[in-house]
């Protein structure tokens, strides 16, 4: 049963992609709980290991049922295109507590037993204590599962928010939502947007618009639902997600690092998705002076293109660089 979002007159034009570090630091959290989600996600999984069991993310798992509600008040919509994870938490911290409540009570209900538990009886008989403590833990998740992969993830998303802008601009709102996720269906006659999910949710977006959210940990779900006084908004995966945790050295046929060199031709072969020299630089375990030379060089040489985007430029290949990148070894005369 899906999600119906209707546009009015206005809304249309007040559509804005936004990324979020404590989206990222929920739907991280929820991977670990869920076996289906973790499909390009093992490396990462791996590496954290020791440092998620330092925290208790049981509290947190018993408001993110399987299927059904969330607490919309701890998990809102971004505040801002680009926030920071304080200001987001920041923002949970002062959530009313007779809203928290109702988030909480909701969300238990979703869950047979969970309002029985230790936890679940603490959220429901103090909210406003519990807001601080979830908060807390987020926090504490946010540390272990996410900051250190935050320059790498934040790219990733920078660069979907790129891509998807420059497709709105040239084909228009209908070409984006259609192109976002096969979940998105847009209805041009009765201006919705229907997202293939589990429950049945309907909003009319009254002139506030519509937040789209790229998201890594999001993977292979898109998310909606979120009620007044929210505002409206879809969380997708982003695009690039199958290379995200690769190294990109696996990846560099051997004909072109000897044609390239190593180093430059793993950095040609990193870009599946547009980059910055920060997120090239901690992918490669390079100098960010040298991939900062790499880049220059590739981009005299016809192999990438590069824009502005924010505060950083973004690189991505050429069609003749996405040629040589996807280039194969020949095989050893034996």
């Amino acid at each position: 049963m899906p999600y119906h979002l209707h546009f009015g007159e206005a809304d249309p034009l007040r559509i804005r992609f936004a990324i979020s570090p404590l989206w990222e630091t929920h739907c991280a959290v929820r991977v670990l709980a869920r076996p289906r989600q973790q499909g390009y996600h093992l490396p990462w999984m791996r590496r954290i290991a020791g440092a998620a069991a330092g925290v208790d993310l049981r509290p947190l798992h018993l408001l993110m049922p399987l299927h059904g509600h969330s607490p919309d008040s701890l998990y809102p919509p971004p505040i801002g295109p680009a926030a920071g994870f304080e200001e987001e938490i920041a923002a949970v911290r002062a959530t009313d507590p007779a809203l928290a409540l109702d988030d909480f009570r909701r969300a238990l209900a979703e869950t047979p037993g969970a309002a029985d538990t230790a936890e679940g009886r603490r959220m429901l008989a103090d909210p406003a204590g519990a807001v601080q403590w979830v908060a807390d833990l987020l926090e504490q998740a946010w540390a272990a599962l996410i900051e250190p992969d935050w320059p790498r993830l934040r790219a990733l998303l920078e660069a979907d928010v790129a891509y998807h802008s420059r497709r709105l601009a040239e084909g228009g709102l209908e070409r984006l939502l259609t192109e976002l996720h096969p979940a998105f269906d847009w209805a041009e006659a009765t201006a919705t947007l229907t997202v293939a999910y589990h429950g049945e949710h309907r909003r009319a977006l009254e002139g506030r618009g519509l937040v789209l959210v790229p998201s890594v940990f999001t993977w292979p779900d898109v998310v909606s639902g979120f009620d007044p006084p929210w505002q409206p908004a879809v969380a997708y995966p982003a695009r690039g997600i199958g290379g995200l945790w690769t190294d990109a050295g696996d990846r560099t046929p051997d004909a072109l690092a000897r044609l390239l060199g190593r180093a430059r031709a793993d950095v040609l072969c990193a870009l599946d998705e547009p980059a910055g020299t920060t997120a090239l630089a901690h992918r490669l375990a390079l100098a960010p002076s040298s991939v900062s030379a790499h880049l220059s060089v590739l981009r005299a040489a016809g192999l990438l293109a590069s824009r502005r985007y924010g505060h950083q430029v973004l690189y991505e290949r050429t069609p003749l660089g996405i040629a040589l990148a996807g280039s194969q070894p020949e095989a050893d005369t034996p």
